[in-house]
């Protein structure tokens, strides 16, 4: 907990910050953590639990410990991806029910939700209650959400390799068997003989292991996703294999929380932008609101396998003189988006139409 005197302040800003109580604080939201509250909502970040009743905790188990010696039953918390998984996990196993509000339910209700805070929004949680649903293991969304994290993290450390071989040699494109000599320390490229190598070619070495490190652990993790997506109906889609579809089902989740493809597809960010003043009418892309990582997905799925799917072939075939590159895969990621709700909503399998 960041100090047991401490609550969660609320200024114009939106900025949640502890700072410690004063008798203005007791006139803002009564000091009543020591009381039995039953219902509790929590607004989760990174790094902080800020209660409904305006106390701050540290997000880890010393945090939960703490909120623990407030008596209650159930806790409402909005998902907020990696964040959420460990508070939500920890508090059920003890026997609370956890109950999560929807982002699209909140947003929806941003006129309830009032001033834009830490404090509030976990205050206005719990008047939401009724409206959220209760918190279930997933195994395969955490297996996906642990799958992004370590893709997230070998991009970074191929670009930091890239950035340092850069410094001392004209080296451009890097393989894996160079990655699997750079961690052993030997560098067989031409180097620049500078003041600064030395050190370079020793983070390169330190870069080079853990990348190589986060890559098998990638494997494994690809391999746990596959098992849980087997025969699912998403794989009669030609052009979606068990990794991706597994990876789809771990960040959708319930495909019945989208009642029509328009849904599903601003779910995906690939929902278009238009504008239209009078006879006039401008297309401004898409919106890109929607969960960037599965829209990500979809467009390389769209780009790499529109051949294989009947569909999407007579799409692009049909449009590939009006439209033209990113435009055009973009449109094919939108058609995927609908045909994998038709498919998953529905429960049958893919049919060419």
């Amino acid at each position: 907990m960041v100090d047991p005197l401490t609550e969660a302040k609320s200024s114009r800003g939106g900025v949640t910050n502890p700072y410690y109580r004063t008798e203005h604080c007791d006139n803002m939201h009564g000091y009543r953590c020591d009381k039995e509250v039953g219902i509790l909502g929590i607004d989760i970040s990174k790094d902080h639990l800020v209660t409904s009743e305006g106390r701050v905790y540290e997000n880890n188990k010393k945090g939960y410990e703490e909120i623990l010696k407030v008596k209650l039953n159930t806790i409402v918390v909005e998902p907020t991806g990696a964040y959420s998984i460990k508070p939500c996990q920890y508090f059920k196993e003890k026997g609370i029910k956890i109950l999560q509000v929807s982002p699209n339910i909140l947003w929806k209700e941003k006129d309830l939700r009032g001033k834009k805070t830490d404090f509030y929004d976990a205050q206005k949680l719990i008047n939401m209650a009724n409206k959220a649903k209760e918190y279930n293991y997933n195994p395969l969304k955490e297996l996906v959400t642990l799958y992004i994290f370590l893709k997230d993290l070998e991009a970074k450390y191929k670009n930091r390799v890239k950035r340092a071989l850069f410094l001392v040699s004209d080296e451009e494109k890097i393989s894996k068997e160079m990655l699997e000599e750079f961690s052993k320390g030997n560098f067989k490229i031409q180097l620049y003989n500078l003041e600064y190598t030395k050190i370079v070619l020793e983070e390169i070495e330190v870069l080079s292991k853990a990348l190589l490190e986060t890559s098998e652990k990638i494997k494994e993790v690809e391999k746990m996703i596959q098992s849980q997506s087997e025969n699912h109906v998403l794989l009669t889609i030609p052009g979606i294999g068990k990794l991706s579809s597994g990876i789809i089902i771990g960040i959708v989740g319930d495909i019945k929380r989208f009642p029509n493809p328009e849904s599903f597809v601003a779910y995906c960010g690939l929902d278009p932008i238009v504008e239209r003043s009078g006879k006039a009418t401008v297309s401004k892309g898409i919106s890109k609101k929607g969960n960037k990582y599965l829209r990500s997905l979809l467009y390389f799925l769209a780009e790499m396998n529109y051949s294989r799917n009947p569909t999407l072939l007579e799409f692009y075939e049909n449009h590939k003189e009006k439209l033209k590159g990113k435009k055009l895969y973009t449109a094919l990621a939108r058609k995927l988006a609908r045909i994998i709700w038709s498919v998953w909503y529905n429960n049958k399998p893919y049919e060419p139409k």
